[in-house]
Parts: C-alpha cells; sequence; structure tokens
C-alpha cells in the first residue's frame, strides 16, 4: 500500500515514472546515500542544487523538497528515496568521505606545501594508435600529427616529481597511451545498438560502428578510470588534463583558428534531460552531499588565477549549452562530464591553450625543450612545462594557506 501510495504521488507531482541508465552503467545502489542522512539543511540543499548541480530548475522533476527531507526519484516502480535534512548546521552530521580537505591536513614541512595529499592524475584521452578513433588527431601539411592523449600525458609526466617534490604522493590513472579498459570496441556493439535507440537515432553498419568506438573511448575508458579512483587510489584531489579545441573540419586538412583561450571545469550544470537517468541522479547527489563542491572551487579558483597568470590566455566564455557560471571568476565554469562526476572526490578540470590555434599550434610543434623560445616577440618555455609548472604552483599556493 505504501509503494501504491508512492507512486500514485509521482504521478501527482508530474514527474516522470520511469527508470533510464545511462549507456554501460549500473543501476545504483540507492542505499549507499544512507550515511549521509541529516548532513545537510534544507537550505543548504536547495541553494547547492539551484546555483550548481542542476541550475534553472532542473531538478524539480526529480526532486521534491519538504521542510524535513527531500524525495527522489528512483528507478520505475520504485518508492522515492527520502533524504532527510539536518534541522541546522550545527546539527548536521559531518559527510563520511574518503578524501582530506586542506583544513584537514597537518601542518606541512617547510618547503614541503603539498606534505600529506594523496593526488591522482587523470591524463585525458589515450593517445598512441587510439588518436584517430577518439577524434583527437589532427595535422597540418607536412607538420607532426597533434594528438591530444599524447601531449597529456606528457604534461602528466612532468608533473609527478614537480608535485612529489612539493611533498606530494602522485598516481597516474594512465602511464602509456594505450587503455585502461579491457573492452573494445568490438565487445561494445550490442551495447552502440541499445544506445542508439535510446537516442533514437538511426542504427545502421556506419553508425554502430561510430557509437560502438565512442563507447570504448569515452564511456568504458572514463569508467574504468573512476573505479580505479574511487576504489584503488582513493586520492584527496584528482587533475584532470587537457587540451581544448576549436572546430577543426577535416582532421587532414584542419582549419586553424586564431581563438586561444583558457578554462577550467567543475561538477556541476546537469539538465532536466540528463536527470530523467537514474544513475546520473544518483551521481549528482553524492557530489553534492559528499561536499566535493566546497573543496573543488577554492581549489580551481586557485590554480585558475596562477594558469592564467602563467599562460596568458583569456577566459573562455560557452555560449548555451547546459553550463553555469561558477562565482565570479570567469575562467571557472560547471558542467557535467562524465569524468568529473565519476571521480567522487574533489576534481580539478582543467582545459588551457586551443590545440588549433595558430600560437598554440606552433608552440606544440616546438615540441618539449628547455630554457625559453621566441614566440611572436615573446620568450616562453615549452607549452608542456609552462602547463605543468603553473599547475605546481597553482597547487602549492593553495595548500600553503592550511
Amino acid at each position: 500500500m505504501k509503494i501504491l501510495s508512492a507512486i500514485l504521488l509521482i504521478f501527482a507531482l508530474g514527474l516522470p515514472a520511469w527508470a533510464r541508465l545511462s549507456p554501460l552503467a549500473s543501476a545504483p545502489d540507492w542505499g549507499e546515500l544512507d550515511p549521509f542522512q541529516e548532513s545537510l539543511t534544507r537550505a543548504d540543499f536547495q541553494t547547492l542544487l539551484d546555483r550548481v548541480y542542476a541550475p534553472n530548475g532542473a531538478w524539480r522533476d526529480v526532486i521534491v523538497v519538504e521542510d524535513g527531507g527531500a524525495r527522489i526519484l528512483r528507478g520505475s516502480g520504485e518508492t522515492p528515496y527520502f533524504l532527510k535534512f539536518a534541522g541546522s548546521r550545527e546539527e548536521a552530521r559531518r559527510p563520511p568521505v574518503y578524501w582530506k580537505r586542506r583544513s584537514e591536513l597537518p601542518p606541512a614541512p617547510a618547503g614541503k606545501p603539498l606534505s600529506g595529499l594523496r593526488i591522482a592524475i587523470d591524463p585525458g584521452h589515450i593517445g598512441g594508435e587510439w588518436a584517430k578513433i577518439e577524434e583527437r588527431w589532427f595535422r597540418v601539411g607536412d607538420s607532426k600529427p597533434v594528438t591530444e592523449g599524447d601531449m597529456t600525458l606528457h604534461v602528466a609526466k612532468l608533473l609527478v616529481p614537480r608535485l612529489k617534490a612539493l611533498g606530494a604522493d602522485v598516481t597516474l590513472t594512465r602511464s602509456k597511451p594505450s587503455p585502461v579498459t579491457s573492452a573494445r570496441p568490438g565487445g561494445l556493439r550490442k551495447a552502440a545498438v541499445a544506445s542508439l535507440r535510446q537516442k533514437e537515432e538511426a542504427v545502421t553498419a556506419p553508425s554502430v560502428t561510430k557509437e560502438s568506438e565512442r563507447l570504448f573511448y569515452r564511456t568504458s575508458e572514463i569508467r574504468r578510470r573512476a573505479q580505479l579512483v574511487n576504489s584503488s587510489i582513493r586520492p584527496d584531489l584528482v587533475l584532470c588534463l587537457h587540451f581544448n579545441a576549436e572546430d577543426w573540419g577535416n582532421e587532414r586538412q584542419p582549419r586553424l583558428v586564431d581563438a586561444n583561450h583558457l578554462h577550467f571545469l567543475i561538477t556541476g550544470a546537469w539538465s532536466a534531460e540528463e536527470l530523467t537517468y537514474e544513475d546520473q541522479r544518483f551521481e549528482m547527489l553524492v557530489k553534492l552531499l559528499n561536499r566535493s563542491f566546497s573543496e573543488e572551487l577554492p581549489v580551481t579558483n586557485t590554480l585558475a588565477g596562477e594558469m592564467a597568470r602563467a599562460t596568458r590566455l583569456p577566459p573562455y566564455t560557452y555560449e548555451g549549452g547546459s553550463v553555469v557560471r561558477v562565482g565570479d571568476n570567469p575562467y571557472v565554469w560547471g558542467r557535467n562530464l562524465l569524468a568529473n562526476r565519476l571521480f567522487t572526490c574533489p576534481v580539478v578540470y582543467v582545459e588551457p591553450y586551443v590545440m588549433n590555434s595558430r600560437s598554440a599550434h606552433a608552440r606544440i610543434q616546438a615540441g618539449d625543450y628547455d630554457g625559453l623560445r621566441n614566440f611572436g616577440g615573446t620568450p616562453r618555455k615549452s607549452i608542456y612545462k609552462e602547463y605543468a609548472d603553473a599547475v605546481a604552483a597553482g597547487l602549492a599556493q593553495y595548500y600553503s594557506s592550511r
């Protein structure tokens, strides 16, 4: 009778009563939210929804906020999950997390501002022989191919000794240009058909091939890295390293552009459509309730300031799409990406340089080098060392203020 009443309540509220899962996702165990009961007040819960995680009322079709708690839509036919609110901030329970905030780190020895900090570095994409499949490869004439996965791995390997010298314990999610996942496109064709049908797109031999490749490099690969981070590495912070790009058209005759910019992403801005997926509703609530935002925003703000100074790049501004400006920093945006939402600890997602901009492309072609070289009349470090040095300096600055 209680279940029937709950389902009738869902219909009465106009909430969708079906369950969808994102490609390759498993149905969530809602009981994993039980330790977060009474850990947030109603005001703080709703503020985080409105300003960070589901702005513009995106949450209202799947969450009903009441005085004592929130009723959250689960799978089709299941009673809503009820999350109790804390009566006040003083009464709020401490959320159970494995990672440490800056304020929880012990005093650092002189010259070791990252002492006691566990950092996971996630070099974006795969690179190597997989770069063309993942559409992170282009070449201008007879110049060296630009492959983002190889570039992010190079930056990551430069960062490791820098961060260790500052006292951090550092782990890479991948150390070579090959997949972490054991899945391959050929084994994902059935899932690709299901994904295309879910998106109401045509199921043809070319579309299935393309979708199976996408599920391999964009979904299975990232999910596997998230498993490593959340279950094995268990860091205090994840650095997702990327390079940006504008549309370059044909990879063999790419279009170079003048625009070159920088921005950072933190977890947020679920759309109403994305929240119709049960796994994404659950993952949003994990990030919201574990308070990773309270660490993600300040460390990202500090890194953004340091990287803007080092790269001299202007901020990128999103036009449309499901994103939200977080705070007053023009470089920092909230966006729902698979990588930053699946890593349950704080995540800094770095997007510097437009790879197919004329200025960045020239520096990429120069490769890595010591010292300074002249570009456009300005002496510059290699683009890789500039990236790694700026990230290390930003982290040192943030964690020096314990």
